[in-house]
């Protein structure tokens, strides 16, 4: 039988550098005494490391820039959400930036949230959660909260038929239909930006 150790091990390989957690991520596979002893040993290890007060990554490496790279700072918002049981969403300049639509790293990243407003420090950059009222919190999938936070961000005049052609790029067919599900009560053009975007190919004069 696979210890706690290497079944922790496993999954965090499993999900790939760049991932962040919490302890509460583990507690299926042991109690949390069990679990926090081995994050303990896997960071002085050297194998994750921790990037805020109970989250832990597993460092994505880059050897020609110095070794680890910096966290992912969306995988970090996202373990924070887990381990305080909430929900989270992008700001429209963090999704427009986790989509590509924006080069620019902002020192400051936020994210509304229907738990209590916080600010966490991570690496040299600040995670900002801002309680949002109920009807600020849109509905969806992850990818459908994305695409409209971004556009919403953008604007319309901004929204114009290259942004069409590479949100298309992005997203996967089995992500067409939610996207149309997820938008079809939003504002009129940002129903008409996605249904654009869900469709494979863009009809001729639009």
């Amino acid at each position: 039988m696979q210890s706690i150790h290497n079944k922790i091990l496993a999954r965090i390989r499993g999900k790939g550098r760049g991932c962040a957690f919490s302890s509460k991520d583990f507690l299926d596979l042991g109690d949390r005494n069990s679990v926090d002893k081995t994050l303990s040993r896997l960071r002085v290890q050297g194998i994750i490391r921790r990037v805020a007060t109970g989250i832990y990554d597993f460092p994505r490496k880059d050897e020609e820039l110095g070794g680890k790279l910096s966290p992912n700072i969306h995988q970090v918002a996202q373990a924070i959400a887990r381990k305080n049981g909430v929900r989270i969403q992008p700001s429209g300049a963090q999704a427009a930036n986790l989509l590509g639509l924006s080069m620019q790293v902002p020192a400051q990243v936020v994210y509304l949230t229907n738990g209590k407003s916080r600010t966490v420090d991570v690496a040299k950059r600040t995670l900002i959660f801002k309680r949002a009222e109920p009807r600020e919190m849109q509905p969806g999938s992850d990818m459908g909260i994305l695409v409209t936070q971004a556009i919403r961000y953008m604007g319309r005049d901004q929204v114009d038929k290259n942004v069409i052609d590479y949100l298309r790029r992005q997203i996967s067919d089995s992500d067409r239909k939610k996207l149309m599900k997820d938008a079809r009560y939003l504002e009129d053009w940002i129903w008409e930006a996605v249904r654009r975007i869900a469709s494979k190919q863009e009809k001729q004069g639009e």
